[in-house]
């Protein structure tokens, strides 16, 4: 395993805000998902299925690098299949010894806003499987940068047994009540299965940056 130190550049958003995207040609994929170990077994199933399938297609898995729950099981998926695996974490997460030993590769930041942005910046597709705050912060982000023309990634939901549902449904709800767009529904694409997420990314609507003159109603 390999580790490195991330110091955050300050022409970051200037690098993702250039950035083309080449829709056949996904070599990384950032997931984001649960760190508990008290979940239902199917979402560990889908987890271990998705990281499985990114590796045996010849893809990266770039993750937040906890050793438990969900993350540590996409990243063993991953590894099971011959894959490489780049855990992104802060030091005081490795201080706390959260970090999965197994990573191919570890990135350390000094602060959680530095391991969002080197995900992002890593990331040629995003995936969100079921998670706690953080994961919806995560997710919720990277689609606010997408609106904003920031990044223009495909990025899927996997909605294992519904768990995403209600955000869904307050998605509707942000249309509905003029908060957002019915065009900004299709900054991302939803499945039910782990086996459906690579198709989904390479599928994904082309999403212009140009758009963000958009972002506002």
């Amino acid at each position: 395993m390999s580790i490195f130190f991330c110091n955050f550049a300050a022409d970051f958003v200037f690098y993702i805000n250039n950035r083309h995207q080449i829709m056949q040609n996904i070599h990384s994929i950032a997931v984001y998902c649960a760190s508990s170990n008290k979940i239902r077994q199917s979402f560990v199933d889908a987890a271990e299925t998705l990281g499985e399938d990114i590796a045996q297609r010849g893809m990266r898995l770039i993750y937040g690098d906890g050793g438990i729950g969900l993350m540590a099981a996409v990243a063993r998926g991953a590894l099971r299949a011959g894959g490489e695996v780049v855990g992104v974490i802060p030091q005081f997460m490795v201080d706390q010894k959260w970090n999965n030993p197994d990573s191919t590769q570890t990135i350390i930041t000094t602060t959680m806003h530095e391991r969002k942005a080197t995900i992002c910046e890593m990331a040629d597709a995003m995936v969100a499987l079921p998670g706690g705050i953080g994961t919806f912060e995560e997710l919720l982000e990277c689609l606010t940068w997408k609106q904003l023309g920031l990044h223009h990634c495909p990025v899927v939901i996997l909605n294992v047994d519904g768990y995403y549902d209600t955000l869904l449904a307050c998605i509707d709800l942000m249309v509905e009540e003029q908060m957002m767009r019915e065009i900004h529904k299709n900054m991302f694409v939803v499945v039910d299965k782990a086996e459906d997420v690579i198709p989904a990314i390479l599928n994904a609507p082309a999403w212009d940056p140009s758009t963000r003159r958009l972002a506002a109603i």
